[in-house]
């Protein structure tokens, strides 16, 4: 099969290399409908060191089960799935709890041991706590924006909606998101759909920021660091955002973050933080009394309901993939993110 690696920054290729196969009987071989990249993957785009060994790319698809190992009960060879960005048992105390990327049992692919999901086939560890079925859908007859947003749900649009989920989004509350990449604008829909009474949307990129208000963003601030946040305050008479949604993971979005808050607010953190040390302190955080939340999203306790809304036509969350290419280009796909001259690129095998 062919399978994307990275060998350092901006080194990817995709090589041809042995099928995965049922290694543990709790796994399952996927053959891949759609993969795409992930803003994520642009961190080791931008830094990862050289090395001779590739490292592994990919964490989101959905695709049919080719193979399933003697434990596993819940899928079967045929059905049409979607596999969350990491995997998990869904049965410990913390998938148990709702927060399934900390799963005793779980991990994350892109290591040596299970492989990236940027590839035609992929071995997905814990296949009955880690794949959803898709029912009553053809992959081969579906209309490619059903794929494109069934594929969204992998990571992208409920990593949004865990950070309007874990800011308290709801009726009557007004909600910042700073950032207008792919998890942005999914915050901005997730909002809408949480209640949210309004939603501002701070972003430089028009035709970003133009879907943003398609997906009910109110609101558009293009300023950023001091002059953003005063415009963010003077759109709130003064009183700031109930939530803030912090979807970049560098410090001047979490600086805007917490000056735009309100007091009793919450500042709800889903772009990977690229900094360790953020203020918490009088100045920040605990003056307003403030809560900061957010980590990385566990999609699959949101992926039942996330695939009946789009079976239902109810949200359209794959409006985020504005480029298809095939497998083939995967380097093009991150040269094109990396640039902004995409905003999420979708591959096909």
């Amino acid at each position: 099969m062919r399978a994307t690696f990275m060998y350092g920054a901006g080194d990817v290729r995709v090589e041809t290399v042995p099928d995965p196969t049922i290694q543990q009987p709790t796994d399952a071989v996927v053959r891949v409908v759609r993969a795409c990249v992930c803003g994520s993957d642009l961190h080791r785009y931008r830094s990862l060191p050289a090395s001779g060994t590739g490292r592994p790319m990919g964490h989101e698809l959905i695709g049919v089960v080719e193979e399933t190992g003697s434990a596993v009960t819940a899928v079967h060879p045929g059905d049409f799935v979607v596999a969350p960005f990491s995997f998990q048992d869904n049965t410990c105390a913390f998938c148990r709890e709702g927060f399934h990327t900390s799963c005793v049992d779980g991990g994350w692919y892109g290591s040596p041991e299970t492989g990236g999901l940027q590839a035609e086939l992929a071995r997905i560890p814990l296949a009955d706590g880690s794949l959803v079925v898709v029912p009553d859908t053809d992959p081969t007859t579906a209309d490619p924006s059903l794929l494109a947003s069934l594929l969204a749900l992998s990571d992208v649009y409920l990593t949004g909606h865990h950070a309007a989920h874990m800011g308290r989004v709801g009726p009557g509350t007004t909600v910042t998101v700073i950032g207008d990449g792919a998890v942005g604008l999914s915050a901005v829909l997730a909002s809408r759909r949480l209640g949210a009474e309004r939603i501002i949307l701070m972003g430089r990129h028009t035709e970003r920021t133009d879907l943003g208000r398609e997906w009910g963003a109110t609101d558009v601030v293009a300023a950023r660091g001091a002059e953003g946040v005063a415009q963010v305050m003077d759109l709130t008479r003064g009183e700031g955002s109930h939530v803030a949604i912090e979807a970049v993971g560098l410090m001047p979005a979490y600086e805007q973050a917490y000056g735009i808050v309100r007091p009793g607010g919450v500042v709800s953190r889903i772009g990977i933080p690229q900094y360790e040390d953020a203020p918490v302190g009088f100045g920040s955080l605990f003056g307003k009394n403030a809560t900061l939340t957010g980590g990385p999203a566990p999609v699959r306790a949101y992926l039942e309901a996330g695939i009946a809304d789009v079976l239902a036509g109810e949200i359209e969350p794959g409006r985020v993939f504005d480029i298809e290419l095939p497998l083939t280009a995967a380097a093009e796909a991150y040269r094109l993110m990396d640039t902004r001259e995409a905003l999420k690129v979708a591959l096909r095998p």
